[in-house]
């Protein structure tokens, strides 16, 4: 029957702990090489036969980068790392696990690995959460000099700076893929889609389908109600739109009150049904935030890839051709 002291410590602010690992999105994502680096540059300094950069999950050490431990997550109470992130402002040091109490026990200590000695320096977000840790394990004790330790730290600092730049990317490539006003995928962003599923669709014969599409009687909305009023339109209309579709379908807007989906079934039944339902579910009356009511309808155009369409350029020609003739009144629905 395990002491009840020795069970794993929570911070105080675990809560918001967690919503800070969680808001940089890097939990099971794949290996990366600046993390790699890190705990290569940490084995070396410190000659200890394993590092590990380690995010302290709800129930999970989870490691972005392990060298030398062959797992790539620990039962939270377990992780030497759930100690070492109660206080993020130190670096935490036992020099013989076998004669800490804490984790004499521990079944890494116990069993093979048979660690003996762990040293990690918490990874501490600008707002003071400690994430995890970056740490050094070994099968011996050791004891960890000044100069040693302070070089833990530095490596800690280097963790973040590569995390939070990660972050930025991330950011960043969302800004320029997205619609600020709807949420939705931009025109970079669809055409960019189009291009690599046709590429997909040359190497396994897999068709889709585009819908192009724009409102009717939007314009009288912004004259009538105002450009507020059309832009509730918009992000109402972007909100049905998505209620649609299937979670692999793409909806993106392609400027001003100009809408596309990309419909992984390439049949022309199946385009046609979905381009109904959008059809009713945006015919639907708009009530805005004035207490306002706005109407828009929506017409489509549809087209589908086929072995014969050389470019993204002429299947979306098809397409926009297509809203053509449905604007003119032959309408596909």
């Amino acid at each position: 029957m395990p002491d009840p002291t020795m069970q794993c410590p929570l911070p105080e602010n675990e809560t918001q702990r967690l919503q800070a690992i969680h808001s940089y999105g890097i939990l099971d994502t794949p290996p990366e090489a600046d993390f790699d680096t890190l705990t290569k540059v940490a084995t070396h300094a410190f000659d200890t036969p394993a590092a590990v950069i380690g995010l302290m999950d709800s129930d999970r050490l989870w490691f972005k980068s392990q060298l030398g431990l062959g797992v790539q997550q620990l039962d939270r109470e377990i992780a030497f790392c759930a100690h070492a992130i109660m206080r993020p402002g130190e670096i935490f040091v036992v020099e013989d696990l076998r004669l800490d109490p804490r984790f004499r026990d521990n079944t890494l200590v116990v069993n093979a690995p048979n660690l003996r000695f762990y040293a990690g320096s918490p990874l501490v977000d600008q707002h003071g959460h400690a994430l995890g840790t970056i740490a050094v394990v070994d099968t011996r004790p050791r004891v960890l000099s000044d100069d040693l330790r302070a070089l833990l730290g530095d490596l800690s600092s280097l963790v973040i700076s590569v995390l939070e730049n990660r972050q930025r990317t991330i950011l960043l490539s969302r800004f320029a893929t997205t619609d600020h006003l709807t949420g939705l995928a931009n025109r970079v962003q669809f055409e960019r889609t189009l291009k690599s599923e046709m590429a997909y669709a040359r190497r396994t014969g897999e068709r889709f389908s585009i819908l192009y599409m724009d409102l009717d009687a939007f314009k009288q909305v912004n004259d009538h109600l105002g450009h507020a009023a059309g832009d509730e339109v918009l992000r109402e209309v972007a909100r049905r739109m998505m209620k649609q579709v299937r979670a692999e379908d793409l909806v993106a807007r392609l400027g001003g009150d100009e809408f596309a989906i990309f419909f992984r079934q390439g049949d022309d039944k199946s385009a046609r049904f979905l381009a109904r339902r959008i059809f009713e579910a945006v015919s639907e009356p708009v009530t805005l935030s004035t207490g306002d009511t706005a109407r828009v309808g929506i017409s489509t155009g549809i087209a589908h890839y086929t072995d014969d369409i050389e470019s993204m350029h002429v299947l979306l020609a098809q397409a926009d051709q297509a809203l053509y003739k449905a604007k003119r009144g032959n309408a596909l629905l």
